[in-house]
């Protein structure tokens, strides 16, 4: 039967159902938030390289952010973009494994990375007369490697586990982007090996960062509380606060598309709530890690001062 039946060699985007005027409407109002969400980033990562005084643990944990957040967006949305205004909403085979790909590798990547960030943030709050020592750049190169290398690894599997399966119809990916849960509605197989592993590397890059951080952010919490400076104590709950807001944000959507099972959650909300790592987390993360910071704000005075000079 497997010799009578017509492999897939494309899907069709199913996207939002929109007329063509509101789908023309968000197709501005998604690419200026896609061009500021580059451009933000952008400055992050050109401030941290030019700017010596940002050379520090933090700093360089934020430059992966930014980087992160860059291929997210370059990964999912110039093809919603199109497909807003495009009547013919496919995508090969090959383009929508490497977009699942991609996209998977950035997502496990970012919850390992914030991981490791929240426990930089800890070290600098509880114990900041040993921060150079504990937090050296061997330390701070170990724990981005291991992220972008956990992140791959991960994703590497899933996939391997997606590309034995059939694709023999349909072809309509109710999804904006080529989502693997989405993709899998679609094999002509058993999937239920495929379901496993997501499920466990689910619990892996977001229960356990999560749970890390929640530790960290606790013995936070308790320094800040033992603060002897009412200033000091104000500044301290004032970014941990904005932080957890989106640390919340990004690993409650996740454990909603990952670990909740689908049957409870409509697929049109589900499509909603993606916008958020494509288009909101990348554009959020600048301004509430970095570019309200006053340090941040300082070299991008400087580097404006020596354009000037020049």
């Amino acid at each position: 039967m497997r010799d009578n039946q017509t492999w897939v060699t494309e899907f069709i985007l199913v996207g939002f159902q929109l007329s063509a005027d509101m789908g023309l409407l968000l197709f501005w109002i998604f690419s200026l938030l896609y061009i500021f969400s580059l451009l933000a980033n952008g400055t992050i990562l050109g401030l941290i390289w030019l700017d010596r005084r940002l050379h520090t643990p933090m700093y360089f944990f934020l430059s992966h952010l930014a980087i992160i957040d860059m291929s997210f967006a370059c990964n999912n949305v110039p093809k919603m973009l199109e497909n807003l205004v495009k009547q013919e909403k496919t995508i090969s085979f090959g383009p929508c494994i490497f977009q699942m790909f991609l996209y998977l590798t950035c997502a496990a990547t970012e919850c390992l990375m914030l991981a490791a960030m929240s426990y930089a943030r800890y070290v600098a709050i509880c114990h900041p007369l040993q921060y150079t020592v504990i937090m050296n750049w061997r330390v701070c190169a170990f724990l981005a490697i291991a992220s972008w290398t956990g992140g791959f690894l991960l994703t590497l599997l899933q996939v391997v586990l997606l590309l034995r399966l059939p694709f023999c119809g349909p072809q309509e990916v109710n999804h904006i982007f080529c989502e693997i849960l989405s993709v899998l509605k679609l094999a002509c197989a058993d999937t239920w090996i495929n379901e496993l592993g997501m499920l466990a590397s689910g619990t892996f890059v977001i229960v356990g960062p999560l749970s890390l951080m929640l530790v960290s952010y606790t013995r936070i919490l308790w320094a800040i509380l033992k603060m002897q400076s009412g200033e000091g104590r104000r500044k301290a709950f004032s970014t941990c606060s904005s932080h957890l807001c989106v640390v919340g944000l990004y690993f409650g959507i996740g454990m909603v598309f990952y670990l909740v099972p689908g049957g409870t959650q409509r697929e049109e909300q589900q499509k909603i709530l993606s916008l958020f790592y494509g288009l909101f987390n990348p554009l959020l993360n600048p301004f509430i890690y970095s570019l309200r910071n006053a340090q941040v704000k300082s070299a991008f005075y400087r580097v404006l001062q020596k354009k000037r000079s020049l």
